[in-house]
């Protein structure tokens, strides 16, 4: 719901005039006469912008009445956009005011075309704001779920930490590349958590799952109007990133019709709106993540060398869950913390049988099944302790087409479907989701349900 505009001014006509001006470019608008009635007002009222008149009392240029204002106004409300104006206009009121917290200042008589503008381009700005500060909180509710699931009592994990700690405070761009399930979006996630731009924004974007026709408006985003669903501007995941981290995740399965799109940014730093021609510039971390073999994609001319370049600063390879062997344990008992928590379970660990089998297993859904697996025999559990019976290993395998299928509900089955058309094709989204005669997009959303 868009919020209204206040304006503030003690003549009658000045109010009667922006009211009709403001309700005809489609505007909710309250207004006042005077500095307490605007402090009345917002106090019961969330508002998007105030238009405020510098001077409310007879015979008073200063402009003393609005600067108070907009300081008392300031020391609580930061997003609040303001806009001052006066008839007595002055270089050093419009600094003042600008100092104490306005956003912009125009003249009485104002003129129409101008205003408008300005009011348009403080609304999106606060937009913009706002949008930020909710990604800064998803981001940091990301950290804090996160930062605690990583496990490295392996050698190869140790390496690899430490590799990463030695790369995340450069400006490289790095290409993780591993099976399906083994971390790479959490390491991507650490890498930015431990790099310069650790306060700035983290942008995650699922490349497979962008519809084609819509992939230069969710990177680059798109003017109002720029086609028929276009009903307003909309960032693009770049500019979001801005001076940031954007991360690419499934990289490998870009069409080739939209690589040559990618690189361009990557190269220069500029990218453009789709339906305008004002030139943009990001400053970009980029990271991005695969589980296809982008060098033999290469020689099958299925995606460019040039933007593999530009991706691959330094690959970092994470290992299978099978390559750890000595993190099974200790991400098992991880994740029955976690999940005996959230459904208040008086579950304390594993029988030895049980842990027996959690090693013996290959594990072919890396740590990913893993997690489900523990948080399945957590739901199913009577015990005090998660017995091997409830982990249920011998029929969770995707590469077992001997399972019992009778056995499975719907979407059990489908996720099994999904794992085995991908491991049939080596990873590759697209073959599998053509193999099971679905589009790239409805395999990615079926794919999503359970990860």
């Amino acid at each position: 719901m868009n919020l209204p505009i206040l304006i503030a001014d003690d003549d009658s006509d000045v109010l009667r005039a922006l009211r009709l001006l403001l309700k005809n470019a489609g505007y909710a608008i309250d207004s006042v006469s005077t500095p307490a009635k605007v402090i009345e007002q917002w106090q019961q009222r969330d508002y998007a912008l105030l238009l405020m008149d510098m001077n409310y009392r007879q015979d008073t240029t200063s402009g003393q009445e609005g600067l108070e204002l907009i300081s008392r106004l300031r020391e609580q409300d930061a997003s609040l956009s303001i806009v001052v104006m006066t008839g007595w206009g002055t270089v050093e009121l419009a600094v003042e005011a600008m100092r104490r917290g306005a956003n912009d200042f125009i003249e009485k008589p104002w003129d129409n075309t101008r205003l408008l503008t300005i009011i348009r381009q403080q609304l999106e700005r606060r937009t913009q704001q706002q949008q930020q500060v909710r990604l800064s909180a998803e981001n940091a509710l990301l950290k804090s779920a996160q930062h605690n699931d990583w496990i490295a009592d392996s050698a190869v994990m140790r390496q690899l930490m430490t590799k990463t700690a030695s790369i995340a405070n450069t400006d490289i761009n790095v290409l993780l590349t591993g099976a399906n399930g083994t971390g790479k979006s959490q390491l991507a996630q650490r890498l930015h958590e431990q790099s310069a731009r650790a306060s700035q924004p983290f942008i995650s974007v699922n490349m497979g799952a962008i519809p084609e026709q819509l992939f230069e408006s969710e990177l680059f985003g798109h003017v109002k109007g720029a086609f028929t669903d276009a009903r307003e501007t909309r960032i693009g995941r770049f500019e979001l990133a801005d001076n940031g981290t954007l991360f690419l995740d499934e990289v490998g399965n870009l069409p080739l019709s939209q690589q040559a799109k990618l690189l361009r940014v990557l190269e220069s730093g500029e990218f453009e709106k789709v339906g305008s021609n004002r030139r943009q510039h990001v400053n970009v971390r980029v990271i991005s993540a695969t589980n296809a073999d982008l060098p033999t994609l290469i020689e099958k001319g299925q995606f460019r060398q040039d933007l593999y370049y530009r991706l691959c600063g330094l690959e970092l390879r994470l290992p299978s869950l099978a390559e750890r062997p000595e993190d099974i344990l200790p991400l098992a008992r991880h994740f029955l913390r976690q999940y005996s928590g959230k459904y208040q379970r008086p579950i304390n660990g594993f029988s030895e049988t049980a842990a027996s089998a959690l090693q013996a297993y290959a594990w072919p859904g890396n740590v990913r099944e893993l997690k489900h697996c523990i948080e399945r025999a957590v739901v199913l559990s009577e015990a005090t302790q998660i017995e091997a019976e409830a982990l249920a290993l011998h029929a969770s395998t995707a590469n077992s087409v001997q399972g019992d299928w009778q056995a499975l509900t719907m979407e059990q089955a489908e996720k099994r479907l999904l794992e085995m058309a991908l491991a049939r094709h080596d990873g590759n989204a697209n073959a599998a989701a053509e193999a099971l005669g679905l589009s790239r997009s409805a395999f990615y959303r079926r794919l999503e349900k359970y990860r």
